[in-house]
């Protein structure tokens, strides 16, 4: 599957075509914020019901989700 761009990665290579500007350190910053942000935003819950005792049980799949759709993309 090919990976899709995120809007901070988007919006970088824009900027980086305008202007002679070092803005690394920022769009890093950036990214890392947009990752986190969609990683939390895909993260679920389970709920298990062992004995009837409800029992919750917090899966994580935004990083999972992240990776599949952008890849690593602050390591590009």
């Amino acid at each position: 599957m090919e990976k899709k761009q995120t809007a901070v990665e988007w919006l970088a290579s824009y900027i980086k075509g305008i202007t002679d500007l070092n803005c690394d350190e920022i769009i890093e910053q950036a990214k890392q914020m947009e990752k986190e942000q969609i990683e939390m935003a895909c993260n679920q819950q389970e709920f298990e019901d062992v004995d009837g005792l409800g029992i919750c049980e917090t899966i994580s799949k935004g990083q999972q989700y992240y990776n599949e759709t952008y890849g690593d993309v602050g390591h590009k």
